[in-house]
């Protein structure tokens, strides 16, 4: 045990370093703050209800009535008990907070992957630095999504254990691939996983090439068959998480759409092509790997006192702190997406080395990052370059799924590091053998630096500073100004503010670039030995990209517990709301966009919400119903008692009690079949939902109309809630029809009538309704969806399993490291 102590002493090392970085930059959370996150914030609006019943059951629910009617909570938050990384996660935040674990996790899957490309320690140290700190791995964090954080933690684990079982060890690798690939599904973010596919898929294709070349075919289907079998196991560990998740997708905004659009041109699956693409990297704003504020950085809050819009309004008699307050709303960044949280910044010296790496690392891996790369940066650039995104879209499975294409830089973000450290390592390794090795270095650095020279001396030549719409915007604030020249001179002010932003930073990556140069040509021309190179190198990069990321998640993100949750206090209309006792009522929140919001969703049974994938009829109602003015007949028959409103005058805010809400059930007077969902959307347009339900065709075997009577002196209530068992009793003198207001959702939810399981039918678009017979009953919902059944069975059997290969895997390893060598 000593003595692999003292082998493996520089990895504890470098890991400890990793941990002091980790705790330097996240030292307000150690000192008892929390880092506020809009994601998380509206995770716990979501999430309350479920974690209400929790404290009281000792489990979550399933279901939850928190938002937009309804919908699964595994979709909201689901232990996966049976899962095996479930428990990895906990201990790591046991010891290590969140976010702090996943930055703590960034480092070491980096590590990894340097190690597994056989990097010397320290410079595997530097590459992790490289790879972790790119600023939207934390512009992420900041803006609260972890799921996604962690993520991509676990994608350079991945590749690394993709490497070794094509070349190195295939037992560790498809061991550990099988580990990391299991904990990468546990994230529930399937996006980031299917873009790490995409570039193994070219680095697959690249790999069977040169099996073909050097007729090694065997070895390569023995590979990749083995990795197949890690990928299953990993899937079936995730059992829990995939197959509900697919079941639901289905019906969402991400499967297919039940009233097709005719300006989709008869397309009904996936997420509109628009939508997807809205947030698109624009073809010049790739400039940003290099300069980060060549684009203005942030959407706002980003120009300080002395920055020419605030001196406009100074110069106009605004009081400094108001005219920093208003300069700080004004847009700095003048792409084409609606809004940004920061560039996608990679590092000056790490461009530099990448640009190096394409003209010296010998290594065929080199074309494998370099095609991968050009891909990924195509796809990202969206609607901008629709020719090689709308294949992808079009053709490739599943790709429609997905919106926020610019989210595949996460693949680049790791590639260009790598390939900048192998570009480190080649010249560590073989500068000797480099032909016109500095030659070549001095053509990079007049090509990267002289790119931030041109940028810094004539910012104009590439960039403009405006976006598409300035003339719009320029229009706009001439309304607000009440006077043309006014907002020409603001306008242009602000254009100096940019042009300024753009000019410092491309100062600031010259610097950095010809200080790397620097580093480079003093080893090559042997004035400075390979732990001072590689010492410097690291600090260099680290100053680099940790100061940009200050810019976005710094000291100032954190605040103490109380301010932390003072976005869920109870506002006194909620206070008022929530005498109403009754626990079936809906609350719908106008005072902020409901449908896009969860705050609500923390107090009461909201209309609204705040959900990447809601149930496509939901859409389809606020699409149809809710678009430019809202439906009352719809808000009656989702039970909405209240409106939350705002006075247009003083800003109070202020409730609307409606009486013409239809309750948790009733009977109706008349059913009336309609053909499709087209004409069931526009029966509900107008009617009176207590007397009549629309029901489409297709439940026409489900319901015995001939037996339905007028339900005079009927009567239905409910008598019991819990958010996965609902209990009615009804009377009624005759067979009638009752609909309920609950979503309908028929992949788990059955119903009882005195013990019997009776058919759920879907009445007015998105209820549940039911047939029930004359007399006195007893009515029971219950969501128990066998999906979750099995596949928590799944995942257990397969999480069993995956133990027992990682036990196997260590023991078969030490026994073959002490067998005596052969003679």
């Amino acid at each position: 045990m000593k003595k692999w102590f003292k082998e493996n002493s520089t990895h504890f090392i470098i890991i400890a370093i990793f941990i002091v970085l980790v705790f330097f930059y996240f030292s307000p959370i150690f000192g008892g703050k929390t880092l506020m996150q809009h994601d998380v914030m509206q995770a716990e609006g979501s999430q309350k209800e479920l974690f209400d019943y929790k404290a009281l059951d000792g489990h979550a629910p399933l279901w939850t009535n928190s938002m937009f009617g309804g919908m699964p909570t595994y979709q909201i938050w689901y232990a996966h008990a049976t899962n095996v990384t479930t428990y990895i996660g906990k201990a790591l935040k046991t010891v290590f907070p969140v976010p702090t674990d996943i930055v703590l996790l960034y480092l070491l899957g980096g590590y990894f992957l340097f190690s597994v490309l056989r990097l010397k320690p320290w410079l595997a140290a530097v590459g992790a630095i490289a790879l972790a700190f790119t600023s939207y791995n934390f512009i992420y964090i900041e803006a609260g999504h972890l799921n996604k954080a962690y993520a991509i933690a676990y994608l350079p684990p991945i590749i690394g254990a993709v490497l070794l079982c094509y070349r190195g060890n295939r037992l560790w690798g498809a061991t550990l691939l099988a580990l990391f690939m299991a904990l990468e599904i546990r994230t529930n973010h399937i996006q980031m996983t299917y873009y790490l596919f995409i570039a193994l898929l070219v680095f697959v294709l690249f790999e069977l090439y040169h099996a073909i070349r050097d007729k090694k075919l065997k070895q390569f289907a023995q590979a990749s068959a083995i990795q197949i079998g890690a990928v299953l196991l990993a899937v079936l560990v995730n059992a829990s998480v995939l197959f509900p998740t697919y079941e639901y997708s289905k019906l969402t905004t991400r499967g297919k759409a039940n009233i097709v659009k005719v300006e989709d041109g008869g397309k009904s699956g996936g997420l509109d092509k628009e939508y997807a693409y809205d947030w698109s990297q624009g073809v010049g704003e790739n400039i940003t790997f290099l300069i980060p504020n060549a684009y203005g950085g942030m959407t706002g809050g980003v120009l300080d006192e002395k920055s020419d819009v605030v001196k406009f309004f100074t110069s106009k008699g605004f009081p400094e702190g108001q005219a920093l307050q208003i300069a700080q709303s004004l847009p700095t960044y003048w792409g084409e997406k609606r809004m940004t949280s920061g560039p996608w910044y990679f590092g000056a010296a790490v461009i530099f080395l990448f640009v190096l790496g394409l003209i010296i690392v010998k290594d065929r891996i080199k074309w494998w990052i370099l095609a991968a790369t050009v891909l990924i940066i195509f796809l990202a650039f969206g609607r901008h370059f629709p020719l090689i995104s709308d294949i992808f879209f079009d053709y490739f499975p599943m790709y429609n799924k997905f919106r926020a294409v610019e989210s595949t830089l996460v693949i680049a973000a790791i590639l260009i590091p790598v390939l900048a450290m192998l570009a480190v390592n080649e010249l560590l390794t073989k500068g000797d053998q480099i032909e016109k090795l500095d030659k070549k270095v001095l053509y990079t650095f007049i090509g990267v630096g002289g790119l931030c020279l041109v940028v810094a001396l004539m910012p104009s030549l590439f960039l403009d500073f405006k976006t598409s719409t300035h003339r719009d915007f320029v229009a706009h604030l001439a309304q607000q100004l009440g006077d043309q020249g006014a907002a020409n001179e603001l306008a242009n002010a602000l254009v100096k503010d940019r042009t300024s932003l753009a000019t410092k930073d491309a100062y600031r990556s010259l610097f950095i670039v010809a200080l790397t140069f620097g580093l480079v040509w003093f080893y090559i021309k042997k004035k400075l030995n390979v732990t001072a190179f590689i010492a410097i190198l690291g600090v260099v990069i680290l100053a680099d990209l940790w100061s940009v990321d200050k810019r976005y998640l710094n000291n100032d993100s954190f605040v103490d517990d109380r301010a932390a949750k003072s976005h869920v206090v109870e506002r006194e209309v909620d206070q008022l709301i929530r005498l109403d006792k009754d626990p079936s009522y809906r609350v719908l929140d106008l005072t902020t966009n409901p449908f896009s919001d969860a705050r609500a969703s923390y107090f009461h049974k909201s209309l609204g919400g705040y959900h990447a994938a809601k149930l496509m009829r939901f859409q389809e109602i606020l699409e149809h119903q809710f678009n430019g003015a809202i439906n009352e007949d719809v808000l009656d028959m989702f039970n909405v008692r209240y409106l939350i409103t705002q006075n247009q005058q003083n800003g109070a805010e202020q409730i609307q009690r409606r009486s013409t809400a239809a309750g948790n059930a009733w009977f109706v007077n008349k059913v009336t079949f309609v053909k499709d969902n087209a004409q069931e959307m526009q029966a509900i347009s107008s009617f009176d939902p207590t007397k009549e339900a629309f029901v489409h065709e297709e439940f026409k075997d489900k319901l015995n109309a001939s037996r339905l009577g007028q339900p005079a002196n009927a009567e239905i209530k409910l008598v019991s809630y819990h958010p996965d068992t609902l209990k009615y009793e009804s009377t009624s003198p005759n067979d009638a029809f009752a609909v309920f207001s609950e979503v309908y959702y028929d992949k788990g939810w059955k119903a009882y009538i005195d013990g019997k399981e009776v058919p759920i039918i879907r009445a007015d678009y998105i209820l549940r309704a039911l047939q029930i017979p004359g007399g006195n009953h007893k009515i029971e919902f219950i969501f128990a969806p066998a999906s979750m059944r099995i596949s928590s069975m799944i995942s257990l059997i397969a999480s069993i399993v995956l133990v027992l290969g990682l036990a196997g895997t260590v023991y078969f390893s030490s026994r073959k490291n002490k067998a005596p060598a052969k003679k």
